[in-house]
């Protein structure tokens, strides 16, 4: 058989095989919203709850004890499903970009050091561990299992506007950081100048005021009563401070959140707007949008007002002209 008749066969099995590829990417990736989607997202998010509470449950003496092997059996299967899950990400994704040629790595790396890719990467990394160093003490690292709870975040948009929202508004935290710092270094050495004679043993150090300073501002209460009256006054401007600081992150915070989920939206609306501009929605337009609602996190009843509020805009310019 000559090689022009071998070309189209390897070529053929090229094509399943990234057919394949693609498909695994649209399934995990949520490119693709479909029942093979759904299904996926929701054994995984189920199976990630079962750990963490098989987590929890394991910490009880009596319960660990009694069912260590079902434990383990269940931890052993936890395991292989979110290491296929691993790799076959890793190798579907060099799908992501796959219309620029030589690309088939950008997605993979992408990936990888991402957020999720580490979560992926270190929530499973403890137990192949364990079988390699089955002496060693490494419970510390059996808490990384406690790591899969976040691959849940992939799966709500709550965790990305969150971060969003703080990179937006990231020049008002580094104020109100810098705000906090100038505040510890102030209070911190007060409160050594007045209680430190008084209270040799709490406050024998500036740092050892800064440890005061830190809990007041967490908790409102530095563990220390002031013995000086200077000192309690003091302690009750710390304690007005912290209230004043929560104030201000939370309200920064809140309405960087607001602003990221009306940009969400106004994204979302624009794209609403160019698909219903000529009046025909075809089927890649819909699985656009469908993607674009589940990346954004939006509800039914959210994707429905918007489209309405669309159209009946575009019924009124119509009326009108």
């Amino acid at each position: 058989m000559s090689s022009e008749h071998l070309e189209p066969v390897g070529a053929e099995e090229r094509t399943g095989l990234r057919r394949i590829q693609r498909r695994i990417f649209e399934i995990l990736d949520g490119a693709v919203v479909d029942r093979a989607n759904h299904i996926s997202e929701i054994f995984i998010a189920t199976l990630v709850v079962a750990n963490v509470l098989a987590i929890i449950l394991e910490s009880l003496h009596d319960l660990h004890e009694e069912y260590h092997e079902l434990f383990y059996i269940f931890d052993m299967f936890s395991v292989a499903v979110f290491s296929i899950e691993y790799v076959l990400r890793v190798w579907s994704y060099g799908e992501k970009y796959a219309a620029a040629p030589g690309s088939g790595w950008k997605g993979r790396k992408e990936y990888l050091f991402s957020v999720f890719g580490m979560v992926d990467f270190f929530s499973t990394v403890p137990f192949y561990l364990q079988l390699i160093f089955p002496g060693a003490d490494l419970r510390v690292l059996r808490m990384f299992r406690l790591l899969r709870i976040f691959k849940l975040s992939r799966y709500n948009s709550a965790m990305d506007d969150m971060f969003a929202a703080i990179k937006a508004e990231k020049d008002s935290f580094s104020s109100a950081m810098f705000l906090l710092l100038i505040s510890c270094l102030l209070f911190s050495s007060l409160i050594y100048i007045i209680e430190g004679h008084d209270q040799p043993d709490v406050f024998p150090s500036i740092p050892a005021a800064m440890h005061w300073f830190i809990l007041t501002i967490i908790s409102g209460w530095g563990n220390v009563d002031p013995v000086s009256f200077l000192g309690v006054v003091l302690v009750v401007v710390t304690q007005i401070l912290a209230i004043a600081l929560a104030a201000i992150l939370t309200g920064v915070v809140a309405t960087a959140y607001t602003a990221q989920v009306q940009r969400r939206e106004a994204l979302y609306e624009m794209e609403v707007r160019e698909v219903l501009a000529d009046g025909i929605v075809t089927e890649e337009e819909m699985v656009k949008l469908k993607q674009m609602q589940a990346r954004f996190g939006m509800t039914d009843e959210q994707v429905e007002a918007i489209a309405e509020q669309v159209r009946r805009e575009k019924e009124e310019s119509s009326v009108k002209l």
